[in-house]
């Protein structure tokens, strides 16, 4: 595939794709949802350009220069010092995966709104509550405060994964289809035998499903975000994504 994703008719933007878990359940999200938000939930002093200004825009959905760089304080967090701040090539590549990220989530986002999925109140109270009960008392919220998070900020945050998590099974997981071939192939290669030569039947019939269904999700990934991202009118501020770069 082309790397570049045409901005307009001019000018790209280089665009890589997020790399899913192999298991897409709510277990394994909600496991790490803390540390996902809060790599996309950071406060930033730094105002080294136009704050007020869009950087991306996807049809109606916009992210703000200084939203972003508040996304990168956070994002500069997994670099070690000497990397992210002396060398300027590895400072531009995180830069640029967290614009490509970001514009993948916008992309994500109005996806949504054509399938009307939302996440409810109570589904975030639930997701909010799984995730506290992985953490000590006060655990939680001296995490929050240890990256000068909000708590509503990283509230917010959640509830736009739990979105794109709802929009990924509805649009695509929902859709893949688990034929009896595959059920075959799957416990040939994946199932351990027994002392006896028979098949371990520990694992059941709707536990493979839901792995395969997974497996071929992780697979047709690319291709049904390459289909969503020509659906919609992408903008990148030139401008100012040229002064980040430059920062």
């Amino acid at each position: 595939m082309d790397p570049f994703l045409q901005v307009g008719r001019e000018e790209p933007v280089i665009m890589v794709y997020v790399k899913i878990h192999k298991n897409f359940t709510a277990e394994i999200f909600t496991r790490y949802a803390l540390l996902f938000v809060l790599i996309f939930s950071g406060c930033s002093r730094t105002e080294s350009v136009q704050g007020d200004e869009y950087l991306i825009r996807v049809q109606e959905s916009v992210l703000m220069v200084l939203d972003f760089q508040r996304e990168f304080e956070i994002t500069k967090s997994a670099y070690s010092y000497n990397d992210i701040e002396q060398n300027a090539s590895v400072n531009s590549d995180a830069k640029k995966q967290l614009l490509n990220q970001m514009v993948e989530e916008l992309i994500i986002i109005e996806r949504s709104k054509e399938l009307n999925i939302t996440v409810t109140d109570s589904e975030l109270e639930e997701t909010v509550r799984k995730i506290k009960g992985d953490y000590p008392k006060s655990e939680f919220e001296n995490i929050l405060l240890e990256y000068a998070i909000s708590y509503n900020m990283w509230e917010k945050r959640l509830r736009t994964r739990l979105l794109i998590e709802k929009v990924i099974a509805e649009d695509l997981k929902n859709n893949i289809r688990i034929t009896p071939n595959d059920l075959s192939i799957y416990y040939r290669e994946h199932v351990k035998n027994g002392s006896d030569g028979k098949l371990n039947n520990d694992m059941t019939t709707e536990a493979v499903v839901k792995n395969l269904r997974n497996l071929k999700a992780e697979e047709a990934y690319k291709a049904w975000f390459e289909g969503l991202q020509k659906k919609y009118k992408i903008e990148i501020n030139h401008k100012q994504w040229g002064k980040i770069l430059s920062s």
